[in-house]
């Protein structure tokens, strides 16, 4: 109950006197609108009988934001404080504080909310209605309601230049900060949905951005998916439907149609006080339609995902390291790698997203630390979505270091399982699509044992859309820390394999982000490398060398594809030219615009291993940080490719503690034992930087002795694995 007190600011009055008069006369009486003639409504068919209900807090501006868009869409504006509390009370809004005190104020407010009614007009909110949970309720029944999100340092600078120095409802040791940041959780609560306020922002802007809202939010069939091969233009999907099937029938991977939204730099600059879950929710409210996932789920979801589950509480830290170089720090999740950030969410989207009708069996193709990731993530799922839902990963038997071995077949659980494959990672991806794309065996599996299959790597589009907000949340960090200001360029090197990672940062960038240059940094198997200089992928002849940076062995980059996509301006028949022509041949070729248009984005290098190892020993001795081997590639390719004319986030994409006999190796410790949790403690012993991954280490206490699965490289032993595993757990045989 903290309505403001003290001063009553003017408001802007658009509508003519003949609406006024009709606005006083009906809830004098406290009447509906059911007698007001159709033609008053003829002309703002965005509206039709639903209200648009304006939410925030108090100087958010609602009331004049409310004239605007009333006048507009020509169509009734009520100010729930003049056009209904005042009129049912008789008298004031401080008038009926004084009367009832701050206790009863609420109640009361609620009490006149619930009796009003309204279709077809712009209402604007007191700053505590929503505090009252049946007034909200009776008020949401039939209108969409908007929340004005302005800054709190702008609420509170408004209020100042009001002469406004308490709110209703702060007692003498509460700070109006306080109560501002306290509202936010009822504002947040009821919100269908957002429009971000800066602080210069003008009230037309605002009513503008309004309406616009509104009408993303009642027309969901313009954000739209579309296969990167699809030559046909009806041949688009929902967010709903790319989650569910993970893989386009035709072989591609889905995209947006119409890309991804752009967020202006004033919009941007609203979230540079924010948590990290505060900047994950807007914008992944802007990529993810709410008819898919309303704001409110997509809340909770966010919640679970960033909550308890990580180890540092500002989930992706940036951390200076030497001169102009930034480390992001995405190792903080349970199991110790930046695929946490997607695969903690991305499950209880699957589980939101899929039909109640029938059983899902995830299958996912891991270089290392997608395996433990996918496994952990989909473990933590509950109740019926756990019965209904599991998860089957594959691994090069011996293409992963033996900690994070130890950690998939430790994430192992009721509904998770680990399969190590006789060959390597590019087989088994390769497998992955070949069984996603054969009808008779997925058609199969749905008649015989009611499954579907769906896929959890980065192919994936709901793995990909949770990593743009960490590079975006990086260079927010920067602007905060005074490090730069917003506008300030940087540059982003990332470890690359299967080019996702790096995709993330160049969509950060698409959305508005001032990042200048993606460094692709790979290691010795540097096909994107070569590709990035000259145009031409080339997997003739290459063979896959197994290195200390296991996650990014990668020969066959799926998320390229993606890209070429993008830069292709869409032309599906061109990227299937191109893949089919690697499949075929083993090699394609850009054309030379399409080769300029990448350049302009990415640049590349490698790292060999003994640079690798040597990078680690050289920040170990020079700061007392360790690095992992990833990360120490990327350092390696921003220390040759940076031109220090502007920071450098280097992302730190896994914690050292999964290669620990690199790093013994690279810090020159000669016993090195066997046994990966006798390796970690080892390294504990050292007092490293930062400490060694407490997840990583009671994951191998616990499952020392646990075994997995080996298949052969065969894809028929796959799809027999496959089944073998839903007659398990789906049918409950053996």
């Amino acid at each position: 109950m903290f309505h403001i007190v003290q001063y009553r600011p003017l408001r802007l009055i658009t509508q003519n006197s003949l609406s006024k008069i009709c606005l006083k006369l009906m809830f004098s009486r406290l009447v509906t609108f059911e007698w007001i003639p159709k033609s008053w409504f003829s002309s703002h068919s965005l509206v039709g009988n639903k209200n648009i209900i304006l939410m925030g807090p108090p100087g958010a501006g609602k009331t004049t934001v409310g004239r605007i868009v009333g006048q507009k869409l020509d169509c009734p504006v009520i100010d729930i404080d003049d056009d209904v509390l005042e009129t049912t009370w008789n008298m004031s809004v401080s008038e009926k504080l004084q009367d009832v005190g701050n206790e009863q104020f609420l109640e009361e407010e609620g009490k006149a909310l619930l009796k009003f009614s309204a279709s077809g007009s712009v209402i604007s909110l007191t700053g505590s209605n929503p505090m009252h949970t049946a007034g909200m309720q009776h008020v949401k029944r039939n209108g969409i309601v908007v929340y004005l999100d302005v800054p709190t340092v702008v609420i509170m600078s408004r209020l100042k230049s009001m002469k406004v120095d308490r709110i209703v409802g702060q007692g003498p040791a509460t700070s109006l900060k306080d109560i501002l940041q306290f509202r936010k959780q009822f504002y947040k609560r009821w919100y269908d949905v957002r429009v971000l306020c800066g602080g210069n922002m003008a009230a037309e802007i605002v009513a503008e951005k309004v309406l616009d809202a509104v009408k993303r939010y009642q027309n969901s069939e313009v954000e739209t998916y579309v296969s990167t091969r699809s030559t046909q233009k009806n041949s688009h999907k929902y967010f709903s439907d790319v989650v569910v099937e993970g893989l386009a029938s035709d072989g591609g991977l889905f995209v947006p149609e119409r890309g991804l939204p752009e967020f202006t730099a004033e919009e941007w600059q609203t979230l540079i006080e924010a948590t990290y879950a505060e900047r994950a929710q807007v914008i992944l409210e802007r990529c993810i339609h709410p008819a898919d996932i309303p704001a409110s789920k997509l809340r909770e979801i966010i919640g679970t995902a960033y909550g308890e589950n990580f180890t540092c509480s500002k989930i992706a830290p940036v951390r200076h390291l030497t001169g102009n170089q930034f480390l992001l720090e995405l190792f903080h999740g349970p199991t110790a790698s930046f695929k946490d950030f997607a695969l903690q969410m991305m499950p209880h989207i699957f589980a939101y997203c899929i039909p109640r009708s029938c059983n899902y069996l995830v299958l996912v193709a891991t270089s290392g630390d997608t395996g433990s990731a996918v496994l952990d993530g989909f473990s933590r799922l509950h109740g019926a979505d756990k019965q209904r839902i599991a998860v089957l990963s594959f691994f090069p038997e011996d293409g992963v270091s033996p900690i994070q071995k130890s950690q998939m077949i430790g994430c192992q659980k009721e509904n998770a399982w680990s399969v190590g494959v006789k060959s390597d990672f590019d087989f088994c991806q390769t497998a992955m699509k070949k069984i996603f794309t054969n009808s008779d065996y997925t058609g199969y599996l749905t008649v015989e044992y009611g499954t579907a299959l769906a896929a959890a790597n980065s192919i994936n589009w709901a793995r990909l859309l949770p990593q743009i907000v960490y590079h975006a949340s990086a260079y927010l960090d920067l602007v905060h820390q005074g490090i730069i200001a917003f506008g300030d360029p940087v540059d982003v090197c990332i470890p690359t394999g299967n080019f996702g990672n790096i995709l993330a940062a160049l969509y950060a960038k698409m959305m508005g982000i001032p990042i200048r240059k993606c460094i692709c940094a790979s290691n010795e198997n540097n096909v994107l490398t070569d590709f990035i200089r000259t145009g031409i992928y080339d997997l003739r002849g290459r063979k896959l060398v197994p290195t200390f940076s296991p996650a990014i062995d990668i020969l066959k980059s799926s998320n390229l594809e993606r890209y070429l996509h993008l830069i292709a301006d869409g032309d599906g028949q061109l990227v299937t030219q191109l893949y089919d022509q690697l499949e075929n041949q083993g090699h394609f070729q850009l054309r030379k615009d399409l080769l300029e248009k990448l350049q302009q984005d990415l640049v590349a290098g490698w790292c060999s291993e003994e640079d690798c190892l040597a990078a680690i020993h050289s920040v170990y001795s020079t700061t007392g940080y360790i690095l992992d081997t990833h990360t120490a590639v990327a350092k390696v390719v921003a220390d040759r490719l940076q031109d220090r004319t502007c920071p450098i986030i280097i992302s730190s994409t896994a914690h050292y503690s999964k290669f620990a006999p690199a790093i013994l190796r690279a810090l020159r410790i000669t016993e090195i034992k066997q046994n990966p949790l006798s390796q970690l403690h080892l390294l504990s012993s050292y007092s490293p930087l930062p400490p060694v991954h407490w997840g990583l280490l009671e994951t191998l206490k616990k499952n020392e002795n646990e075994g997995h699965r080996v298949c052969a490289a065969d894809l028929n032993m796959l799809m027999s694995c496959i089944e073998t595993l839903i007659q398990k757990h789906f049918m409950k045989v053996f």
